[in-house]
């Protein structure tokens, strides 16, 4: 990845502005417990990865937790919230990126975001169990948690809460990406070429 222009930077500091407000249009999902939110804050930092390369879209998904952590803050001043919202993006964007780098179509695109969901659901799914869950725990307050216990919630509610949010979140990129996917291209050659 080339390094960043002034152009790179303010398109970054956008996207995360973008990121932050979807973030914070955020909403449970019914079969999941509350303090699983989805929200499409991951889309401008993948769009970002798209234009500018996966340091991007990482930028763009730590400017969007520190802004959520600065304006929002944590009941315990911990940022545990932020980190495990800021792996889980960056878990389902690497992904993407790299797939479709390496198959540029629809069907590399399909193929990457559905990647980008299995891996953002697995790694979920073992940082909540040995990180976050404990951390919530610890900082929180919350109720100590069995290993049993703490292995049911990851199977039953986080492991299919990631599928689903980032499901939604492919399938509302896709619409973007048939619509705006030649752009995109052409916008990220011109920046390699450059």
């Amino acid at each position: 990845m080339k390094s960043f222009n002034v152009r790179a930077f303010v398109v970054i500091g956008v996207f995360s502005a973008m990121a932050y407000v979807l973030m914070m249009l955020n909403f449970p999902l019914p079969p999941f417990p509350n303090f699983l939110l989805v929200d499409f804050s991951d889309i401008p930092a993948l769009v970002a990865a798209l234009l500018y390369g996966p340091l991007a879209g990482v930028a763009v998904e730590l400017f969007k937790n520190v802004l959520n952590y600065v304006f929002v803050g944590s009941a315990t001043g911990v940022p545990v919230g932020q980190m495990a919202n800021f792996t889980a993006g960056v878990a389902f964007i690497l992904p993407v990126f790299y797939i479709y780098r390496k198959a540029a179509s629809k069907k590399g695109m399909l193929l990457g975001l559905a990647a980008g969901t299995a891996t953002m659901a697995l790694i979920m799914s073992v940082l909540n169990y040995y990180v976050f869950l404990p951390a919530y725990t610890l900082f929180l307050g919350a109720p100590a948690m069995s290993a049993p216990e703490t292995k049911a919630l990851v199977i039953s509610a986080i492991l299919p809460f990631n599928v689903v949010k980032g499901a939604m979140a492919a399938a509302v990129f896709m619409l973007l990406f048939l619509r705006l996917g030649s752009w995109l291209e052409k916008q990220a050659a011109s920046r390699q070429a450059a």
